[in-house]
């Protein structure tokens, strides 16, 4: 996957990248990074000379077909695991279970603390418990990364990207040994994962909002509707006056 697609995207997008010297030859890290577009977790590992592990629904692994299949083995070339988002905390448990695995391997594994998609290109609040939980677990550097315009290349809901260079931005790796065996203080995984989220806000450049980006999506989403509902209940009042 990587001579294929890496190299395809590396020809066609020519990303260019800093900070490429923070990425440890071998041994484990945790690759921290914004989330702006599903574009994310092919640009990163096509720059990279290591295999970077992500997370991914587990739907993407079992949907039926061939469309299906071709999805699911899609996603197995390029390194991802299936989460079960299954139980108010299936996806988080088996994250961090994941991440644990990828780093007692020896691996690189990749995480995005906010869990979802920018909806606006905004950076917002981390999610206090797959990241900090596996740092803390394994004791492995945190490295954040700051994707770059990707969102510009394929915004939500577009199949065919803009050819756009996207950049890259690798920080120094973050060291929390000093917090090691402590995973379940909810204030120390909250302090580790707000760290971490400032130093990806120094990379990026971007606007931080302290709040969820699943909270934002929310909003925008009420938003939307409420004002369709404005619109609809204008109509119909002109309609009755006659207008």
């Amino acid at each position: 996957m990587k001579f294929s697609i890496g190299g395809s995207l590396k020809l066609a997008f020519r990303p260019w990248v800093e900070g490429l010297e923070n990425i440890p030859a071998e041994g484990p890290a945790i690759l921290a990074s914004n989330h702006l577009s599903f574009s994310d977790s092919f640009f990163l590992p096509a720059v990279l000379d290591r295999k970077v592990t992500f997370i991914a629904k587990a739907e993407y692994f079992t949907s039926p077909g061939v469309k299906g299949k071709l999805t699911a083995a899609f996603f197995k070339g390029v390194g991802q695991l299936p989460v079960d988002r299954s139980g108010a905390r299936g996806a988080g448990e088996a994250a961090i279970k994941a991440g644990i695995e990828v780093i007692e391997k020896g691996g690189l594994f990749g995480i995005y603390p906010e869990g979802t998609r920018s909806p606006d290109g905004r950076l917002y609040r981390g999610k206090p418990g797959g990241l900090a939980r596996v740092a803390l677990a394994t004791g492995a550097p945190v490295i954040p990364v700051a994707m770059i315009d990707t969102e510009k290349i394929q915004p939500p809901g577009k199949v065919v990207p803009k050819l756009m260079r996207p950049g890259i931005r690798i920080g120094k790796p973050l060291d929390f040994s000093r917090y090691h065996g402590m995973e379940g203080d909810r204030f120390i995984l909250r302090s580790v994962t707000d760290e971490v989220m400032y130093e990806i806000m120094k990379l990026s450049g971007q606007e931080y909002v302290d709040i969820y980006a699943t909270a934002a999506k929310r909003q925008i989403a009420d938003a939307e509707k409420a004002a369709k509902e404005a619109v609809k209940e204008e109509i119909a009042a002109r309609e009755e006056s006659g207008a």
